[in-house]
């Protein structure tokens, strides 16, 4: 296999620098979850100062305590806060979550949950009130982690009169079976005023049924609040549309747009319109890449975003040209600057001033801090210093890149990172990271649960690859995962094990494959074909029989255009290759392989009889097996307890099996 040697200019400083550091004490499970977790809470620009919070975990609580410090932001100490008072509401409003107000303070828009439809067994019979049933007459009955009970957040909008008595409430979406917030991640940042605080912009996908299983296309609805009327301002974008955020001269109205319904991984183009015109440009149209999470600057003249880049995730800027509003419909002018570059993930943009844009930084040592990007200098300078000695006392991982090129004749890129004191002259046992997805960035990520410092501090060598599937690399490497899952991707794994697996600190039979999600699956898949590379497995929430994961799982729109549609459809060759070749329960005659099996009893999304399956086929088949069961957990592990004993578990299995 041919090597790559990598051409960034930081390579050398990422994979050299951690082994000038002392070699102190090693992390473990519960020393991670000692570290501050940090984020904005507000900004000052009277003073120029930062308000930030400090989450930290009270193990023995099983909850989190908060904490408040203040910052220049031109840097400098923190001084900690005595706490913040919250504000008081300007008027009481009942059952009512995510307020916020207009300009003038006259009104108020809330969300609130609202019954619409009778599923419950003691309302649709009042003389059982003690049965405990629901009544479904069509899909989604459940979503993420939580059954369907009839209700629907709507959207309202409250008049405030005279001694702050709230007149004319009304429900902007008054009769209709559709959320806003939208379920199960949706929040206040789906509904705003406008700026003249005539109307009331809202996200909200208005289908229902099997219309709503099947589709990703929601839009941004303007509801006029003196008519009363509602108009859709992006029919015809035909997949997510969200995110909405108002220049504050209130000019321009900016927002997230896929275009392909049903594809809930499409490019993310950034949609600009006119609001007095209601003219629509994209501003990344011609960009071959997708962005998440943008913020305007506050001269309205440029649009700060993060997005992926080659394994990293960087800061941007697009600036807005106002002569595109006044050229032909197919005239661009564009300016995409990457502003930042380095082996870092900018997690998120925080606040924006007129000097700075604060974001939080991550890298594979560390958990997030927050940073400042000058704008004028363009220098990037960390502000908050939340985990510093805690990480003083913690030896650091040295960090590479690896190109590798297999039969794909591409070369993949993977960062590998390394146990403390590192020693080319030693044999270390290797773990294949596996990411979920399947087209999440695989960038330096820090996590309180799949950690790779905390991984090699363990002793092991971790590699990640950037296999097909993934965003950073262009459009086209994005999409060919989609219908492919098992093959390119899971060549892809193979490829970078067994290249780094050329170099003589690696022990060969000693190498272990994780992942969790669409990494838990490709866990399944090469437990069928590694043909004795790996001796240990762990699979968390992966996806096992493609047939009854199609029957069982909720957003039928994922699984349509990942894996190309149901198992009925026997005309339908991609589909049906998936699960034919591309199935893992079809390769279990073939496991042979110690497998850890994780699985959390309120995922809808890769519900319970996935991994149930998986443990009783290992079981059945005599191979060293284990169910790790987690009832009160979705997709994720969310409690610190049951967090620490997934970590054990895992590191536990990995010392017994590798």
């Amino acid at each position: 296999m041919k090597k790559w040697i990598a051409s960034r200019p930081w390579f050398l400083l990422a994979c050299l620098l951690p082994f000038t550091v002392k070699a102190q004490e090693r992390l473990t499970p519960e020393l991670l979850w000692q570290l501050g977790r940090v984020s904005v809470h507000e900004v000052n620009n009277n003073n120029q100062t930062l308000v930030y919070k400090v989450s930290r975990t009270d193990i023995a609580a099983n909850k989190n305590t908060t904490t408040y410090f203040s910052v220049p932001l031109a840097g400098g100490d923190a001084t900690a806060l005595g706490g913040i008072n919250a504000p008081m509401a300007r008027v009481e409003i009942k059952n009512a979550e995510g307020v916020k107000w207009s300009a003038d303070n006259k009104y108020a828009i809330f969300s609130r949950e609202v019954p619409i439809q009778v599923v419950k067994a003691s309302e649709r019979y009042p003389q059982w009130p003690k049965a405990n049933a629901y009544v479904y007459d069509q899909l989604n009955q459940r979503h993420w982690d939580t059954w369907e009970d009839g209700s629907y957040s709507h959207v309202f909008v409250a008049e405030v009169g005279e001694n702050n008595l709230i007149i004319n409430e009304r429900d902007l979406m008054a009769g209709e079976a559709f959320d806003c917030p939208g379920k199960p991640h949706g929040g206040a940042d789906d509904y705003m005023f406008t700026p003249d605080g005539k109307g009331v912009i809202y996200v909200c996908k208005k289908k229902s049924g099997t219309a709503y299983a099947l589709s990703t296309n929601t839009d941004l609805y303007y509801a006029d609040l003196k008519t009363g009327k509602t108009s859709n301002l992006t029919e015809g974008r035909m997949g997510y549309d969200n995110q909405p955020q108002f220049s504050s001269d209130g000019r321009y109205l900016a927002w997230l747009s896929m275009a392909r319904d049903g594809y809930e991984s499409d490019q993310n183009e950034l949609m600009v319109m006119d609001w007095a015109t209601k003219r629509v440009i994209s501003l990344t149209e011609n960009w071959d890449e997708t962005l998440d999470g943008f913020t305007w600057s506050a001269d309205n003249e440029r649009i700060f975003f993060v997005a992926p880049h080659r394994g990293t995730q960087q800061l941007y800027g697009a600036t807005l040209f106002a002569t595109n509003f006044n050229q032909p419909a197919n005239y661009q002018k564009e300016l995409i600057e990457m502003l930042t570059d380095g082996p870092w993930e900018i997690t998120g943009i925080q606040a924006v001033t007129p000097d700075y844009v604060v974001v939080g930084l991550t890298d594979f040592n560390h958990a997030a801090e927050l940073y400042t990007y000058q704008i004028k200098s363009r220098r990037l300078t960390q502000l908050t210093r939340v985990n510093n000695d805690f990480y003083s006392n913690i030896a650091m991982c040295a960090v590479s890149e690896r190109y590798s090129t297999g039969r794909s004749g591409k070369p993949v890129f993977s960062w590998v990172v390394y146990p403390p004191n590192f020693d080319s002259t030693k044999k270390y046992p290797l773990l294949l990271y596996c990411q979920g997805g399947p087209q999440g960035a695989l960038t330096p990520f820090y996590s309180f649960r799949w950690n790779l410092q905390l991984m090699a501090q363990q002793g092991y060598i971790v590699i990640a690859p950037n296999r097909t599937g993934m965003p950073g690399w262009g459009r086209a490497w994005n999409e060919d995962i989609s219908k492919d899952w098992g093959g390119q991707p899971i060549d892809d794994y193979l490829t970078v094990v067994d290249d780094i697996s050329e170099e003589s600190y690696v022990d060969k039979s000693r190498r272990g494959a994780v992942g969790a999600s669409y990494g838990g699956y490709s866990v399944f898949m090469l437990a069928g074909v590694h043909n004795g590379r790996f001796k240990t497995f762990i699979s968390h929430c992966g996806l096992f029989d493609m047939q009854s994961w199609y029957g069982t799982t909720e957003e039928l729109f994922f699984a349509n255009w990942d894996i190309g549609g149901p198992y009925w459809d026997k005309k339908n060759y991609l589909a049906q290759r998936t699960y034919r070749e591309f199935n893992p329960s079809g390769l279990v005659d073939k496991w042979n392989t110690p497998i850890l099996i994780i699985q959390g009893g309120i995922d809808f999304r890769v519900p319970i009889e996935q991994g149930m399956q998986a443990f009783q086929a290992a079981q059945l088949k005599g191979i060293k097996s284990r169910f790790l069961y987690f009832p009160e957990e979705n997709h994720w592990v969310l409690k610190a307890q049951n967090a620490l004993v997934w970590q054990t578990e895992f590191f536990n299995w990995l010392k017994e099996t590798l």
